[in-house]
């Protein structure tokens, strides 16, 4: 009698796993919970010398010794063109990949439109929203959102395939500096204050270095 008891516990503890690899998995992902949790300790591998700005809002900032080139994956821009990281090159970017699902997203956007508006004069850096949302209606709704945050620009992910293709695989919000050569630089996940001293700091370095 015990011997069925525990096997039935068993199954139980399994199905219930079953649940949460399905349609459960899609809630930890938008609440932030389990493995996709944005919070975490600053990055503890080998760091190039970009690492010196990872202080303040950017504490979490990863900044690889040895930079990889950017992924070709395709996007979209506001008209529907297909468009690649790779068409920007020779500018310094700043990659953010955000979804009207993720709050952070959404709390962090204005300090992005204050860092775009403070370089608004420089051509040679470009703030980079890319939506990751999907499905028309939620993309009609991240582009209503992104327009009352002029002068950011609407891209489209309806893939949802970049949060996968960087640094922190899966992690929302995440964003990605990328220099002139096309080359992943630096990366944080979570939100972070993008019109920060620190981060016009680890901008201006970018900006800095020869083209």
């Amino acid at each position: 009698m015990a011997v069925s008891k525990r096997i039935g516990w068993m199954v139980a503890g399994v199905g219930a796993l079953v649940l949460v690899g399905g349609g459960a998995l899609a809630t930890l992902y938008a609440t932030g919970a389990g493995p996709f949790k944005a919070e975490g300790e600053p990055a503890t591998a080998a760091q190039s010398e970009l690492a010196r700005f990872a202080e303040g809002p950017l504490q979490r900032l990863n900044a690889p010794m040895e930079p990889v080139p950017a992924p070709d994956h395709v996007f979209y821009d506001r008209e529907g063109a297909e468009t690649r990281l790779a068409d920007f090159r020779g500018k310094v970017v700043v990659v953010n990949l955000w979804a009207m699902w993720c709050a952070p997203c959404r709390t962090e956007m204005p300090t992005l439109q204050r860092l775009a508006q403070a370089y608004a004069d420089n051509d040679q850096l470009v703030v980079l929203p890319i939506n990751v949302d999907t499905g028309e209606t939620a993309i009609a709704d991240a582009r209503s959102f992104i327009d009352v945050h002029e002068p950011l620009p609407m891209y489209s992910d309806p893939e949802f395939q970049l949060p996968f293709q960087f640094l922190d695989p899966g992690k929302m919000p995440q964003t990605i500096l990328i220099d002139r050569q096309g080359r992943v630089r630096a990366a944080l996940s979570g939100e972070a204050d993008w019109a920060s001293p620190e981060a016009r700091a680890l901008v201006d370095a970018l900006l800095a270095e020869p083209a």
